[in-house]
């Protein structure tokens, strides 16, 4: 056991889709976990593994000094991802200031190892190929705000590495699926609804995917065996709707959605937008940065977390079959106590 190993273990976010599924991990492996939550946060994904919770904000420097108090490691999980604010100070604010909050105070309390869970969308766009962590990010021009929060928060960390010394790992984690999200996460919640018929309508879009499993693995991993001042592409196959929702659809025995295409959906988009706006309306969903979004991201590249970490993550259609499962059985739970 590692000096880390025997230490308190400090989670932030843990009440997320990722950041509980780091803590059931850590758990199972023996660990002493506490977890900093807001006292506004849902504890459900947390019922279950026995943890320390303490009360505090990523935005409240004195509540982290306590928080990573006797902590050897920090996985840093906390993300705010309204991107459908109008107002995008408070996504800043989140995802920027709350970072550079805690690694002030991982630095002061002399923290060993500081995992953050960052996303695919840092990564720079290569139209000749897979994506690998070496490509610069060249499409700022076309960054809605909440990717540059994202990406600034990365730059902070990455910087605080190499200036400061933080003992940081960057992981670039794609789009989230699985079981036990209590949520749930949106992307998810929406393989349900393809899976029982509820979608008539999808998207012609793609994206790369992960299971939840496995990017908490990385995160684990990560704190074992990645390289400080460096971020990893945690990142598993890149599929189309068409063939992602087919998986589902068939496991359900239900019919798949009809689909429009991205360019079609982009101009319904702007639409929509356009009067939104001229009725002053405010964090509506439908944009057309969502949409671009929706398909900007393609094949990324994990050989340096499968060769550095020694992360494998599983084939897909296992993370649909136990996402739909897990989503289906937690339905019929509801329906059970509504009885």
């Amino acid at each position: 056991m590692t000096d880390t190993d025997s230490r308190v273990t400090l989670v932030t976010g843990g009440s997320g889709f990722v950041g509980s599924h780091i803590v059931r991990q850590l758990v199972a492996q023996g660990r002493k976990v506490r977890v900093l939550l807001r006292k506004s946060s849902s504890q459900e994904a947390l019922e279950g593994p026995s943890v320390e919770i303490v009360y505090g904000d990523v935005l409240d420097p004195e509540s982290l000094r306590a928080a990573m108090q006797g902590c050897g490691t920090v996985f840093y999980s906390v993300v705010d991802p309204r991107f459908w604010l109008t107002d995008q100070t408070i996504i800043f604010r989140n995802n920027v200031d709350g970072l550079v909050n805690a690694m002030d105070a991982a630095l002061e309390c002399g923290i060993q190892r500081f995992v953050f869970t960052s996303t695919m969308g840092t990564l720079g766009i290569n139209p000749d190929g897979p994506v690998t962590e070496d490509i610069p990010f060249n499409w700022l021009d076309r960054a809605p705000p909440y990717i540059r929060a994202r990406l600034e928060a990365e730059n902070r960390l990455l910087t605080y590495c190499r200036e400061k010394g933080l003992p940081g790992v960057a992981l670039c984690i794609a789009n989230t699926y699985g079981p036990d999200d209590y949520q749930p996460t949106p992307h998810n919640h929406a393989l349900w609804d393809v899976a029982r018929g509820k979608m008539p309508i999808g998207m012609d879009v793609g994206q790369p995917t992960v299971d939840i499993r496995d990017a908490a693995q990385a995160a684990l991993l990560a704190e074992k065996h990645g390289r400080i001042g460096e971020r990893y592409i945690i990142a598993n196959e890149y599929v189309r709707n068409r063939d992602f929702y087919a998986m589902a659809t068939k496991i359900c025995g239900t019919r798949p959605p009809r689909f429009i295409s991205y360019k079609a959906g982009y101009t319904l988009a702007w639409t929509i937008e356009r009067v939104l706006k001229l009725l002053r309306r405010k964090d509506y969903l439908v944009s057309t940065d969502a949409m671009f979004l929706s398909d900007v991201f393609r094949e990324l590249d994990n050989g340096k977390a499968r060769r550095e970490l020694g992360w494998t993550p599983r084939p897909l259609e296992e993370t649909v079959r136990d996402a739909i499962a897990w989503f289906s059985s937690r339905e019929e739970g509801e329906k059970a106590e509504a009885f």
